[in-house]
């Protein structure tokens, strides 16, 4: 007699929720002159079940920037990964109503691993434009931002009538790791601008690496601080612990090699991770050459968020000064097609303060 069929049943559930923090600046005189890149930083508030602030640049998070007022949206939430949209709007206090700044419709990831932060800055206003007295944004020298936003809370269940064991994590990247630092079992050796890394025959099943034999493999065109990189993130499926020492220049022109080195042997994951990197430090002075990575990269994710962080410049001189951006214009004028009706998208919306 055969055995009656299982049933299950699950279901999926996706809200969301809306909040609105007002971040007031008392004393906005006196954060000036704090130097570019220099901030502070509201309150802790919580939407979603996730913490944020709003960080507020005074003389600009860019050189390219710093005759502006810039905020940027933080998750403050550790290790976590909130999909939100939200709008940023300087409150006239004369009306006491919000005017929209910046809306960001579209529900955007936010991801507080470490290596893979995404936090999006707005030039808000020109600096003289928001001085202004009858702009009636500062009166009595407090400035007021005012934050919407919306958190997606989703939840999956599964119901059924058996008993579950729980299984923990994978710990095989702790043990891949360790067999390659102590290179125990070491059958082939990849030689990289003159430096050698003893590895295994499984590290050939990535990409074009599978086309060879030997027990010893020439890479051409590859830094060997690179490879090494490629290397660990192969046995231990994470970027090397040394990098927490590289300064910010260093971090992404080493993310941008190591993208290259990802697409190379078509490694997608490691190519988001890297991609992840250059958006965490994008301005107006890397966006152009950012874009032209991704497009001869094959980095669709990365692409869209150049054209869009491009599209929402208030000012877009700046950019258009840039080394990259005459590269750009000269190799891919296609994207800057995109990008320019984008701008104009967000401007006709009324999503800039002009």
């Amino acid at each position: 007699m055969g055995s009656e069929p299982k049933r299950t049943e699950s279901s999926h559930t996706t809200e969301e929720e809306t909040g609105t923090h007002l971040f007031k600046i008392i004393g906005y005189t006196l954060t000036k002159g704090r130097g570019v890149g220099k901030s502070i930083r509201s309150g802790i508030f919580t939407v979603g079940g996730y913490d944020w602030a709003i960080r507020f640049y005074p003389d600009g998070s860019t050189e390219a920037t710093k005759d502006s007022v810039v905020v940027s949206l933080v998750l403050m939430s550790e290790n976590a990964e909130v999909r939100a949209s939200y709008d940023l709007s300087l409150v006239n206090q004369t009306t006491g109503l919000p005017e929209n700044v910046f809306r960001e419709s579209t529900f955007r990831v936010f991801n507080s691993c470490k290596g893979n932060w995404f936090t999006p800055r707005i030039i808000i206003s020109k600096r003289n434009k928001l001085e202004f007295k009858s702009a009636d944004y500062i009166v009595d020298d407090c400035l007021k931002i005012e934050c919407t936003i919306t958190v997606l809370k989703e939840s999956w269940v599964e119901t059924t009538g058996d008993f579950e064991i729980e299984v923990p994590d994978t710990d095989l990247p702790e043990h891949f790791g360790k067999l390659l630092s102590e290179k125990e079992g070491a059958d082939v050796t990849f030689s990289v601008g003159g430096e050698t890394f003893p590895a295994h025959k499984i590290a050939q099943l990535y990409g074009q690496m599978k086309e060879s034999r030997a027990r010893k493999i020439t890479v051409d065109d590859m830094q060997p601080d690179v490879f090494k990189a490629l290397l660990n993130f192969i046995y231990t499926d994470s970027l090397p612990a040394d990098w927490d020492d590289l300064d910010h220049y260093e971090y992404c022109e080493i993310a941008k090699l190591l993208l290259i080195a990802a697409d190379r042997y078509a490694m997608d994951r490691l190519k988001l991770l890297c991609a992840s990197i250059l958006v965490e430090y994008l301005d107006v002075e890397s966006v152009a050459t950012t874009l032209a990575l991704a497009d001869q990269h094959n980095c669709n994710c990365l692409k869209e968020v150049c054209v869009e962080f491009m599209a929402s410049l208030d000012e877009i001189d700046a950019l258009v000064e840039t080394e990259g951006y005459a590269t750009l214009k000269r190799t891919c004028p296609s994207i800057l097609v995109d990008a320019l009706e984008k701008r104009s998208k967000y401007r006709k919306t009324g999503c800039q303060l002009n």
